[in-house]
């Protein structure tokens, strides 16, 4: 299945001069959505996760069926001040700005394998950020799943040494 088929490239948005790769029309055929999720699924077992966290809001999108057809749980890397409980923060950059990530404290048992998911890699900073939040709670980063990879953003160098996984490349 060619999954860019289920892409809509919009072009200046959000600013002009920047095509948004959007995956809602992957999302809004159960084929395709499901195409998806089974790839990062036999991705995330060959690698052994026993956690996936998603970054705010679309990492939620693509790590929840990831996580749910496994069995596992799902930890979600959330903007500031929108999880209840005792976190963890990072703040990082984003293509546009600057922004941080908190997780629960207790998210990720010590030693627990983790897979990172997110819809795009981008600039990685985002990931970059996951990955450090998961790592301060002892968690091990197993890899890196995205639906999207923006080649030309360079967002690998970010997250160098990290294993990745990407379904469609632009």
């Amino acid at each position: 299945m060619n999954l860019k088929d289920y892409i809509a490239d919009v072009p200046d948005f959000p600013e002009k001069g920047i095509i948004f790769r959007d995956i809602s029309p992957l999302m809004a055929d159960g084929e395709a959505y499901q195409h998806a999720t089974n790839e990062i699924v036999a991705y995330a077992k060959e690698k052994g996760a026993e956690m996936i966290v998603g970054p705010e809001a679309r990492g939620f999108i693509v790590g929840c069926p990831v996580a749910y057809e496994m069995g596992i749980g799902f930890a979600p890397a959330r903007k500031k001040g929108k999880l209840p409980r005792e976190t963890v923060e990072v703040n990082y950059g984003l293509e546009y700005g600057s922004d941080t990530l908190q997780l629960h404290k207790d998210a990720i048992k010590k030693g627990q394998k983790v897979l990172v998911c997110d819809d795009l890699l981008a600039t990685g900073g985002t990931i970059a950020s996951t990955i450090k939040l998961i790592e301060s709670l002892g968690g091990e980063v197993v890899g890196t799943a995205f639906i999207v990879e923006l080649k030309d953003l360079h967002g690998r160098d970010k997250i160098e040494g990290y294993d990745i996984l990407t379904l469609v490349e632009y």
